[in-house]
């Protein structure tokens, strides 16, 4: 299998947006990642949307793979950051 430099050259961006994601993300104070974590899921969704138009649009297999993984990864992301702020929310109920 040949991967082209398109090809190539996306997946060091999206290596490379990993760490920088990991790093940043790593740095914020833990007062403001669930605040921050409730705008990245609407981000998110943008995400999965534009993942899926490219696995629609994909004519090799390592794109559509890299699609997939996009996606799986955006869903997991909007589902944890959902649950997260559920789960904060729940702190600020009035115990009966």
């Amino acid at each position: 299998m040949i991967i082209d430099d398109a090809t190539l050259s996306l997946l060091y961006l999206v290596i490379l947006m990993a760490f920088l994601g990991v790093e940043l993300i790593g740095h914020v104070p833990s007062v403001l990642h669930t605040p921050l974590m409730s705008g990245a899921n609407a981000i998110h969704g943008v995400v999965i949307i534009g993942s899926i138009i490219v696995m629609g649009i994909a004519d090799d297999t390592v794109s559509t793979i890299l699609g997939f993984v996009a996606v799986v990864l955006g869903t997991l992301n909007v589902v944890g950051g959902f649950v997260v702020t559920n789960r904060m929310l729940e702190m600020f109920r009035r115990k009966e």
